[in-house]
């Protein structure tokens, strides 16, 4: 009851904030009575209201009572403001130290305040400001002292931190500032979550690479092992590789005395001529012939496979066993073996559609010999100096004797040309055919020229091999026979060879001057001239 005085001093009574709305009800419904004679229609013109009226009475009746309740309600709401001013009248005041931000330096005074406090402010990029101040107006207190603070880690879309404390008391906000926790930065955030997406990305991008991989490599390796079975079962099974009986034999690697002993012993394959060392095994069994790449006066060549790998099977005919025996007998010689020399694998004895067949088994090279690549491809100076400087290599080993326990006699090709000389993958070439070689060795002054009676190719024959002037019992003079036929083959080289961007088109030796299969009259009289 406190507060009534001062509500009468500003010239309101109880009466007009007591008048509720069923005192608005109770008149409208007694406006609102209607005699009722004058319903029933009891009533003379002059005396009653006539039905017209009746209408516009009621109108004029809801227009009074909006009237009333707007000014109650005005009434209401002036009442509202002037409580709230009699209440600040009796709260009691204090002083308060006010200062602006961001560094508060200069404080000044706050008098009739309600409440003192203090606050600190922290923006996104890790400034800071502080503030002291005062509250004058209840209404206040609600926005400054009653709001929670924010401390950055739960509202993504807020810009920075603060904190306010509120006291009541005078001078009060002359303590500390308000701390903050560290600030949770929306970049913080951004990044982390950038680097979060980029780990799922890459794990999503390479996780499938990484299992496609796999599987292609796993894929890869079970269909070469099941490709590697298959041919190896074709080798086995192949009905053409395989003997009549299994008494047939194969030759092995062994030295020239050994050979020599058995030959002179008259061991025969039934065609009249001597056999190299035998054995109770053979490599026919288990090579199937895939391919012929090439024939030539002694038989054929195939590419033939052994145990998945690839290898070249040069098959003689019977009448040429002697090629076959010379030609094994120097591959098995000790210390052959030689980048630039063909690598030699076995010798065998077979027989197919009734009819004997003596194989000689090397290493595969699928470049072919040198006269093919040479009708193929043209030569940089690069590639023909790598050619010709493997070619001579192969020759001087062949040439030179290698003096030792287990030493290698000296060896004369006697059949240089370029389709003798094989074309590696990696751009040398290795020496082949060895059925016209001539060995000698220094200590004994042994000459084995070997029973072979066929000669060379007439085109790369040296003059004194063509006029029979060649001294059959000197060694040097094969070696010189071989150096004439190298310079052709170095001669063939050089033409295929670009030079100012041109080369001419592969020619073998005097091409111009003797048909494609020259006599030994025709290679004389090119000599004489």
């Amino acid at each position: 009851m406190g507060l009534l005085p001062h509500v009468f001093a500003y010239g309101y009574s109880l009466d007009e904030f007591n008048y509720s709305n069923d005192d608005v009800d109770r008149r409208r419904i007694k406006k609102n009575c209607i005699p009722v004679s004058i319903l029933h229609g009891d009533h003379t013109d002059g005396e009653g209201l006539r039905r017209p009226q009746l209408k516009e009475d009621a109108e004029e009746e809801e227009d009074e009572v909006s009237n009333e309740h707007s000014t109650l309600s005005k009434n209401v709401e002036t009442f509202q403001v002037h409580q709230n001013r009699i209440a600040n009248e009796h709260i009691k005041r204090y002083k308060c130290h006010t200062c602006e931000p961001p560094t508060c330096l200069n404080p000044t005074t706050c008098t009739d305040a309600i409440q003192c406090w203090t606050s600190r402010v922290r923006e996104s990029s890790g400034q800071e400001s502080v503030m002291r101040g005062c509250t004058k107006e209840t209404e206040q207190l609600p926005l400054i002292c009653q709001t929670p603070s924010f401390s950055g880690q739960q509202k993504r879309q807020a810009s920075g931190q603060f904190q306010v404390d509120c006291c009541i008391g005078d001078f009060c906000n002359s303590g500390d500032f308000p701390e903050l926790p560290p600030l949770y930065t929306k970049n913080v955030t951004v990044q982390s979550d950038s680097m979060d997406y980029a780990l799922k990305m890459t794990a999503a991008i390479l996780g499938p690479v990484v299992v496609i991989g796999t599987l292609g490599a796993i894929i890869l390796f079970l269909m070469r092992r099941v490709h590697r079975r298959r041919l190896c079962n074709e080798s086995r099974l192949d009905p053409d590789t395989y003997y009549a009986s299994d008494d047939l034999l194969r030759a092995t690697a062994a030295g020239d005395s050994t050979l020599r002993e058995y030959l002179e012993n008259s061991l025969t394959s039934g065609s009249g001529s001597g056999l190299p060392l035998l054995i109770q095994r053979t490599m026919a069994k288990q090579i199937s012939l895939t391919e012929c790449i090439g024939k030539g006066r002694y038989g054929e060549v195939w590419r033939g496979i052994w145990f998945g790998e690839n290898v070249a099977v040069k098959i003689f005919f019977s009448r040429d066993e002697a090629s076959w025996n010379r030609e094994t007998e120097i591959y098995s010689t000790i210390l052959l073996r030689h980048e630039n020399i063909l690598g030699y694998i076995g010798s065998d004895m077979t027989s197919r559609n009734s009819c004997t067949q003596l194989w000689l088994i090397t290493h595969y090279h699928s470049l072919g010999s040198l006269y093919d690549h040479l009708n193929r491809t043209t030569l940089t100076h690069q590639q023909l100096l790598r050619l010709c400087l493997s070619i001579a290599n192969g020759l001087v080993h062949l040439h030179t004797e290698i003096f030792g326990t287990e030493g290698k006699p000296a060896i004369a090709h006697r059949d240089i040309k370029s389709k003798n000389i094989l074309v590696k993958n990696n751009g040398t070439c290795c020496i082949a055919d060895f059925g016209l070689a001539v060995t000698h060795q220094q200590a004994t002054d042994q000459l084995d020229i070997g029973s072979n009676p066929k000669v060379g190719t007439k085109r790369y024959m040296s003059p004194e091999v063509l006029d029979e002037t060649i001294r059959m019992d000197y060694f040097d003079s094969f070696r010189r026979a071989d150096i004439y036929a190298l310079g052709l083959v170095l001669w063939e080289l050089c033409r295929r060879t670009v030079s100012n961007g041109i080369a001419e088109d592969y020619k073998p030796p005097f091409y111009d001057v003797v048909p494609n299969d020259p006599s030994f009259e025709d290679m004389r009289k090119v000599m004489g001239q």
